[in-house]
């Protein structure tokens, strides 16, 4: 099976990872990957030497230039089947088929890691109509699509997974020395990107309860993105400066992981949510809101705490409880890494992946109309 993969995002965030665990994961059980990322992009510069790879992005979602550019691939390489992870990489992919005049097109399989509708205009309507199945990474997203009118035998869950070889070869940041922490300070880890889904102002609202009960605990959020300005001045309100730490974009995410002793999820809403992931594989609890996908990874009440979004009070009071029981801890961090083992390994993904494929190939490239979804 030849898959042709496209992501055009120039960031480096949880699906661009997704993306490389896929191929890595699909050459080691020897099927032909190809990838065609953005030129000057974070995928690329991490795709390891020897990988398939064309510098090929849009300028912008309708790039006829582009798209004219991977028709003329398509038709050279003749792939099996063609995966989007990115929207803007599925409007490319829709665009280069409507220009090819082969008989027989690949089919068209379109990553969906967001649990947010559709947009309802034109374009949009237009080339999700040439996917041929969406793999959701969550069956919240799934139910979305549904009721977006896109036909149940078109939406498959794929729960997203992680190599969990490099989660237990990655060593503990030494992040009380590096952020000269006192010793015994406990370390609530936040990773994400600073932006307003990923509602990291409820947090740093309760860091400033949190810190009134366990005075010497620390919160550490870890990423980069627009808001950063609006949360440093959200600490400085707060009077948090000691307290809660952006470190901005880190690689070492799997040592940061390592290192903190409860895993902070504040999102308003989510997909799935790797970095859960990441954390139960590293043995750490979990307090999380109940958001789209996000029970689907963690158990309330064994693998950690769920709470309403925005509900600061409620996470500071999970939080709180988490940090006065170390053995509480200890037993949520060890149920979270059987669970991230037996349900969230890369290797169950990709064999779940590549049956879509399959199954998807056997059936010609056809465009079918959507329900209305009023």
């Amino acid at each position: 099976m030849f898959s042709l993969h496209i992501d055009t995002a120039r960031t480096w965030r949880g699906g661009q990872n997704q993306v490389l665990v896929t191929i890595m994961g699909l050459r080691s059980l020897g099927q032909r990957t190809l990838l065609v990322a953005h030129p000057g992009g974070e995928l690329r510069q991490r795709a390891e030497e020897g990988l398939d790879l064309i510098p090929l992005a849009p300028k912008t979602e309708m790039d006829l230039g582009a798209a004219w550019r991977l028709s003329r691939l398509i038709k050279r390489l003749a792939p099996d089947i063609i995966h989007a992870h990115d929207p803007h990489g599925v409007a490319m992919a829709a665009m280069a088929l409507s220009m090819s005049t082969q008989p027989a097109k690949p089919p068209l399989v379109a990553s969906r890691r967001v649990d947010f509708r559709m947009q309802s205009n034109s374009l949009s309507r237009w080339k999700y109509r040439q996917v041929d199945c969406f793999i959701c990474a969550s069956d919240a997203i799934r139910q979305i699509l549904l009721a977006d009118g896109v036909p149940p035998l078109r939406a498959v869950t794929v729960h997203e997974g992680i190599d969990l070889s490099r989660v237990d070869a990655a060593p503990p940041a030494n992040l009380h020395a590096e952020l000269w922490l006192p010793h015994h300070a406990p370390l609530i880890g936040n990773v994400a990107a600073l932006v307003p889904h990923k509602g990291q102002r409820h947090l740093i609202e309760s860091a400033a309860l949190v810190v009134r009960q366990v005075p010497d605990a620390r919160f550490v959020v870890a990423g980069e993105g627009e808001l950063r300005p609006v949360l440093e001045r959200a600490i400085r309100d707060h009077r948090l400066e000691k307290h809660v730490l952006l470190l901005g974009f880190r690689p070492d995410v799997l040592s940061l992981h390592k290192a903190f002793d409860i895993f902070a999820m504040s999102s308003i809403t989510e997909g799935l949510g790797t970095s859960l992931l990441d954390a139960m594989a590293s043995g750490k609890p979990v307090v999380a809101t109940a958001a789209g996908g996000i029970p689907e990874v963690v158990v309330d009440g064994e693998t950690g705490f769920l709470v309403p979004p925005r509900d600061h009070e409620a996470m500071a009071n999970s939080l709180v409880t988490l940090l006065k029981d170390e053995q509480l801890r200890q037993r949520m961090g060890r149920a979270g890494l059987v669970r991230a083992r037996r349900k969230f390994s890369a290797d169950r993904m990709v064999q779940q992946t590549l049956r879509v494929y399959e199954r998807v190939a056997r059936q010609p490239h056809h465009e079918e109309n959507y329900a209305e979804s009023r």
